[in-house]
């Protein structure tokens, strides 16, 4: 495996039941901002029995966006509505309402670079995907 692979996989395992993230968080979580496609073309060529919770990784407008897999909108939707996230019959939900905000224990586990937490936090919008005062 590449070592961008085993790092989604490893992001997208820590992300906790009941909360979702966007490709783009998990690209960010990686150190990859600009990343988020590369993250769905790994979840997308992962093997059908992988337990990995691909499904708490969404698009960050707030809809299910799963086109061109394995796996159906309306299963994602289901695994979804399953760990009590509400999903709308058009795909759509309040991703603010269910999206996980990296905290301290997170960082320690992603072993993500103090530099590059400073750097996020000091010029990117990306800033908010954090939890203050890391």
């Amino acid at each position: 495996m590449s070592k961008f692979k085993d790092g989604v996989i490893k992001v997208v395992n820590l992300i906790p039941y009941g909360k979702i993230v966007s490709y783009g968080q998990v690209a960010l979580y990686l150190g990859l901002p600009r990343a988020a496609r590369q993250v769905g073309w790994v979840l997308n060529g992962l093997e059908d029995h992988t337990p990995l919770p691909w499904w708490r990784v969404v698009n960050n407008q707030g809809r299910i966006s799963i086109k061109g897999s394995k796996h159906s909108a309306e299963q994602q939707r289901q695994f979804l509505l399953q760990e009590g996230i509400e999903v709308s019959d058009d795909l759509t939900f309040e991703i603010e309402r269910y999206r996980f905000i990296a905290d301290g224990e997170f960082i320690n586990k992603t072993r993500l670079d103090s530099s590059y937490l400073e750097m996020v936090s000091a010029s990117l919008p990306y800033s908010r995907y954090f939890k203050k005062g890391l």
